[in-house]
């Protein structure tokens, strides 16, 4: 009787679905902004009259899927208040297998947002105004900003489209993958924790983006 059911259990065991062991795994970590990346921010993304120090600033290292469904690594400096928070999001749309197509610092593309908005970069911290304003400081000088998959959620202000190329994607009902969608995991992720989104804004739609004050 043991024999037999010792072979009942072998038959079981073979039909299972693959372990989850045999997943990706996703891999975060926060470190803090070393002197040669200062070296390599500094008159570029990072500015003399900055709103927060480098001793604010955070570099997280993160795990993330791209659109071919590969493990890819990618960065982001963030202000320390949400780097841990941010880390919890990343992990939440790498299980749900969220495509994003890059992940470098800004000071990558000289620190133009136009440029890291038009390689489809995500990207956080760059000291920087608000687009449009030449007075008031951007939450991304704060760090506490984050665009995600610029040219598929671009900013929308009237007839201005950033990234230009981005009014491919201004039909938000002709779902894609990478596009953010109310009730998406995306959302999900950073409402939960309080974060803003600035598809939600009235003057202007931002889907790219999203913000959490302080």
């Amino acid at each position: 009787m043991v024999r037999a059911w010792s072979v009942v259990l072998m038959v079981l065991w073979s039909t299972l679905p693959a372990q989850a062991a045999d997943a990706p795994e996703f891999a975060g970590k926060i470190e803090a902004i070393s002197e040669a990346l200062q070296e390599r921010m500094r008159g570029v993304s990072f500015h003399e009259g900055c709103p927060v120090p480098f001793e604010e600033l955070r570099l997280l290292t993160l795990s993330y899927i791209d659109p071919a469904g590969d493990v890819q690594e990618g960065q982001l400096v963030v202000n320390e208040a949400v780097a841990e928070e941010l880390v919890a999001i990343f992990r939440e749309l790498f299980d749900a297998r969220f495509p994003i197509e890059k992940m470098e610092l800004v000071h990558a593309y000289g620190g133009s947002d136009d440029a890291s908005c038009a390689a489809n970069n995500t990207s956080a911290f760059n000291c920087r105004k608000i687009t449009g304003s030449t007075a008031s400081w951007s939450n991304h000088a704060l760090g506490r900003a984050i665009d995600i998959n610029p040219l598929w959620n671009p900013y929308v202000k009237k007839e201005l489209v950033i990234p230009p190329r981005g009014s491919d994607y201004l039909d938000r009902k002709a779902h894609r993958p990478g596009m953010i969608q109310r009730g998406d995991a995306v959302m999900k992720a950073f409402k939960s924790r309080g974060w803003k989104w600035g598809g939600d804004w009235r003057r202007l739609k931002d889907y790219q983006h999203f913000e959490k004050k302080k």
